[in-house]
């Protein structure tokens, strides 16, 4: 089983939500989105009010580098 996600393990998020959606324009995501895909994964166990857009941007900032990263 993994571990617990918290709005804290933003890299994790981006891992996970990438293994979701792995084949996703990432141009066309918005972070209302985000916040949703992140709040229906089952490993997420934060409360889901204490999401900014701070968070999530940073969610998007490191899923979008990881798939740059993967491109290559």
């Amino acid at each position: 089983m993994s571990e617990p996600l918290n709005w804290d393990a933003t890299f994790a998020i981006a891992q996970a939500l990438n293994r979701q959606y792995p084949d996703l324009k990432l141009g066309d995501v918005s972070l209302r989105q985000i916040y949703l895909w992140t709040i229906a994964l089952p490993e997420f166990s934060d409360d889901p009010l204490i999401a900014n857009e701070g968070i999530l941007a940073d969610i998007y900032k490191v899923w979008f580098e990881e798939t740059i990263h993967d491109d290559k």
